[in-house]
């Protein structure tokens, strides 16, 4: 009894008054407005319905026909009448309850009935003139909540049901007041009893208890309203919500809240663990980085400076309405549990023989997939049972083998080839590092005084055999030769990277020839490392092989390149330039915009989940010790590469697809070309089907801002869309707020330009370079994480050891059996797709999203153009003269091709950075 009375709170009992039910309709002043803009019309318009094309995804209230009855069009205000209108409010029910909910939901069962309600209340979007405060309806309360409880539905529909005054004008607002103990789920509110139509809320928001969070929420119709045009009744309403988001900055934040704010990375380390734990701060004059959001949570007992920890399995704080879906959660769940199962038995096997560290042959590799680890290392099925793991893995021998990777699948030595080595530098899983050479030899930007001659290392005599009869300065000239250059990046941390045990790393450049088939041969790798002395010989070039020792050199040295490259592709391409440099535009963009604001209903669903998946991985991934600093050859200096290149390199002016090929020489501007350009390696599928994207998107946003910007004044007159912006820049990016290449937000080209390039890279730029991580990862030896040999050179004493077993050698400078096996789990987990995924083209609730039909017809237009682009796809990789992506043994490029289904698939587009 004393539990329940502290659950339920002080008086029980709230009643709400309802008349009976009655069929009558409201009217009002006559307006020219579409059925989407909920007021009420004469009768002889009553009928007028825009259709529209698609079937909204889960159920959406319809109107009641029996509710329908007109009355007199214009009441003055002293005869207005009282008529009832209702609400459908769709609950999403969790499909997973612990005994703690499920006596919460009992108890708020049996409040419900006695008065303890859920209390909804419609606002005007007019003012009262008497009060001069916005007009209201009656409180009322969601019906037969008790009822309900216990249906297994995923949705259920409540009713509540309201009395306003025929003078009440335009509804634009919901407030929500939960009397319950539990939050819930609001997917959509629909009004009905107006003459011309639904009004529809589309909500999809965590609704907390009162006794949490003691306001009122507040849901908007999806009517969009630039800030300067918000109805008289819905301005104050509009302010509020935003200062609510922002919070006061102060507070440590509850998983409850819905407060937006920022921060600096000040919790990767874990000092208080120990002094190897400890991480510097990123974010500020000293190491410039993007902000992430802020948690508030108190400092470590030994630096002040750095924020305490939250490790697994206790969650770390997002915005209430950021964390993951529970289908999204069950998808992580399940390769959380796979994690465990694949780096659990290496260890054991680790365990039982000291000096198993490594690989004995690529066959011990290939049985990851056939036999599975645990038939592998011996176990008995006794010993399964008796790990501490839930029933169904113990009975389900399949999860505890690793898929195959797609690049075994058409031809499991494909990794070996040279060509296949190129294609993946433009058609793998990082393409956007790949550049025109525009001088030779390439040339450091480093300083000499420091890191030695910056001129190149390779000559003219070491290539120039490779070039089809053509002279070094011809090939430039006919633009035939390119390079994949890391070595600036690397060169830097090197000594420390190399005094890490089991690490040792080059920093290598790569050029490449463009054959008159259109395909990339590595024709010599340059293999760095920091002077040791004014005259040290530091570094080497490897061209192909010539023979048998030549041919085991070569291949060492890709697997090096390989190694660079999958840093640099995790730290910076992936990270740092979706991941990481889009989070400040979320967080401001939450912070700054109202729901009501057209920009924000555009950039919704391509935020979804992307602080919740950033705070995972500052706890799991990028943190000190975490998946990363393990398994990738930077280790501990990982996140300063990271900030090196953020720092040195980052311009959110080039992150567009179209400045970034012509920066990076791969393509020239061409106005007489589809999209401006023209590439100068036709096949190049990263940059042929991100094109066709990219161009999709802008037309898009370009339609999009046109309908609400019809002049520049009106886009630097917006305070909320500028505030974004400004704060974005001098908040979120602060540490480089003062450069000069930030566009500005005055007219329709730039704003369009700002939108397409942040859509571009939460959608398609990240889905290049995620989802095809265990596909092309998931064989070590294809693309290394880390290496923990250097190639030995005749003098050395290593050298006897490579040349009497190779391929021992070669397996002994992969990642070991625990490092392989623990990063094959990781990368099979991000290249994942869950099952609520919203692809590009797609959106909840796709045909009331907005309460504008030419901007959802405009949506549907561009739905269509994503399929268009998917058959394309589809039908380039068919194409025999393709040979980037078309050949006997060679993977189609389906990494933009924009739908997928669940699971590890290799292609996909995504709406959000949600992995």
């Amino acid at each position: 009894m004393a539990i329940s009375k502290e659950i339920m709170g002080g008086s029980m009992i709230e009643r709400s008054s309802f008349v009976s039910s009655t069929n009558v309709f409201l009217n009002q002043k006559k307006q020219n407005m579409l059925m989407v803009n909920p007021v009420l019309v004469p009768l002889e318009r009553r009928r007028v319905v825009v259709p529209l094309r698609k079937v909204v995804k889960g159920p959406v209230a319809a109107v009641s026909e029996d509710l329908v009855k007109a009355v007199p069009f214009s009441v003055p205000a002293e005869k207005a009448e009282k008529f009832k209108v209702r609400a459908v409010v769709t609950v999403k029910n969790k499909s997973k309850e612990d005994f703690k909910d499920t006596i919460v939901k009992n108890l708020d069962a049996f409040t419900d009935k006695i008065g303890r309600n859920i209390v909804l209340q419609l606002v005007s979007t007019e003012i009262d003139p008497k009060t001069k405060a916005p007009k209201k309806s009656n409180e009322a309360v969601l019906k037969d909540w008790s009822k309900k409880s216990n249906v297994k539905a995923e949705r259920v529909n409540y009713i509540a049901e309201f009395m306003v005054n025929s003078n009440f004008g335009v509804p634009g607002a919901i407030t929500v007041n939960n009397k319950h103990q539990m939050e819930f789920f609001v997917e959509t509110i629909t009004l009905e009893g107006f003459a011309c139509g639904p009004v529809h809320f589309p909500c999809n928001s965590w609704v907390q208890s009162r006794k949490d969070h003691p306001g009122k929420r507040i849901f908007f119709s999806n009517k969009p309203y630039l800030p300067n045009e918000t109805p008289g009744g819905l301005r104050s309403l509009r302010e509020n919500e935003l200062r609510e988001i922002r919070g006061d900055g102060k507070e440590v934040r509850k998983l409850s809240d819905r407060v937006y704010d920022f921060d600096v990375y000040n919790d990767l380390g874990n000092p208080d663990r120990g002094i190897e734990l400890t991480r510097p701060l990123l974010g500020g004059e000293k190491i410039p980085y993007p902000r992430r959001c802020r948690t508030g949570r108190l400092p470590s007992d030994t630096d002040m400076h750095a924020e305490s920890r939250v490790e697994k399995p206790l969650p770390m704080y997002v915005p209430r309405d950021e964390q993951f879906e529970e289908s999204k959660q069950d998808t992580f769940s399940a390769m959380r549990l796979k994690a465990v199962l694949h780096n659990l038995i290496p260890s054991l096997k680790a365990s039982i023989s000291a000096n198993n560290h490594e690989f004995k042959g690529f066959s011990e590799i290939d049985n990851l997939y056939s036999e599975g680890v645990l038939l592998k290392i011996g176990l008995q099925e006794e010993l399964l049972k008796k790990l501490p793991l839930p029933k169904v893995v113990s009975n389900n021998r399949g999860i505890i083998k690793y898929d195959t990777p797609k690049i075994l699948s058409k031809d499991r030595f494909a990794w070996l080839r040279d060509d296949e080595f190129g294609r993946q530098a433009i058609a793998g899983i990082n393409p956007v590092s790949i550049e025109r050479l525009k001088a030779f030899p390439p040339v450091s930007n480093l300083d000499p005084k420091i890191y030695g001659h910056q001129e190149s290392a390779i000559k003219e005599e070491h290539i120039v055999g490779y070039l089809n009869g053509m002279t070094v300065q011809q090939a430039l000239e006919k633009n035939k030769l390119f390079i994949l250059d890391h070595h600036d990046a690397y060169l830097p941390f090197l000594d420390r990277i190399n005094a890490l045990d089991g690490r040792k790393a080059y920093a290598t450049r790569t050029i490449f020839f463009l054959t008159p088939l259109g395909t990339l041969k590595p024709i010599a790798i340059e293999l760095s490392l920091p002077p040791s002395g004014p005259s040290s010989r530091s570094k080497r070039v490897v061209t192909p092989a010539v023979d048998a020792t030549t041919n085991w050199t070569w291949q060492l040295a890709k697997a090096h390149v390989c190694s660079n490259d999958a840093g640099v592709h995790q730290l910076v391409n992936h990270w740092l330039r979706t991941h990481a440099s889009l989070e400040p535009f979320i967080l401001a963009a939450h912070r700054q915009m109202s729901a009501l604001h057209p920009i924000f209903k555009l950039l919704d669903p391509h935020m979804r989940y992307t602080l919740e998946i950033n705070g995972l991985a500052r706890q799991s991934l990028i943190n000190a010790d975490g998946v990363i600093e393990s398994c990738f050859t930077p280790g501990r200096y990982a996140m300063e590469i990271s900030a090196a290149a953020y720092k040195g390199s980052w311009r959110f002016d080039m992150e567009s697809l179209p400045a970034d090929l012509i920066r990076r020489g791969m393509a020239v501007p061409d106005a007489t070309q589809p999209h401006g350009l023209k590439l100068l390696i036709e096949d190049y599928p990263y940059a042929t089907d991100g094109l066709q994207i990219w161009s999709a998107i802008e037309n898009w946003v370009r339609t999009y801002v046109n309908r609400y910007y019809p002049n520049s004044s009106l886009i630097c007159n917006d305070r909320e869309l500028q505030a974004w912006y400004f704060e974005s820049i001098n908040v979120g990016h602060s540490d480089l707020r003062n450069e000069d290449w930030w566009p500005t937000l005055d007219n329709a080209d730039n704003l369009v330009s700002v939108l397409t390039t942040l859509i571009w890279l939460a959608s398609a730029q990240h889905a290049a370079l995620n989802f095809g991580q265990y596909p092309y990862g998931g064989y070590v030896p294809n693309r290394p994480p880390l290496m923990r040999r250097l190639i030995p050179e005749e003098n050395d004493p290593e050298y006897a050891i490579f040349l009497a077993d190779p391929q021992k050698y070669f397996l002994s400078a992969l990642p070991g059996v625990l490092q392989t096996t623990k990063f094959m789990a990781v990368v099979d987990t991000l290249s994942t797709h869950s099952p609520d995924e919203e692809y590009l083209g797609e959106r909840q609730q796709p045909s009331i999203w907005t309460g504008d039909t030419e901007i959802v017809d405009a949506f549907y237009e561009f739905s269509a153009e994503m399929r268009r682009i998917e058959k394309e796809i589809d039908r380039k990789n068919l194409d025999t003269s393709l040979r980037n992506r078309c050949g006997a043994g060679v993977l189609p490029y389906e990494l933009l091709a924009p739908s997928s289904g669940p699971g590890v698939t290799c292609r996909g587009v995504p709406n959000s950075v949600s992995i």
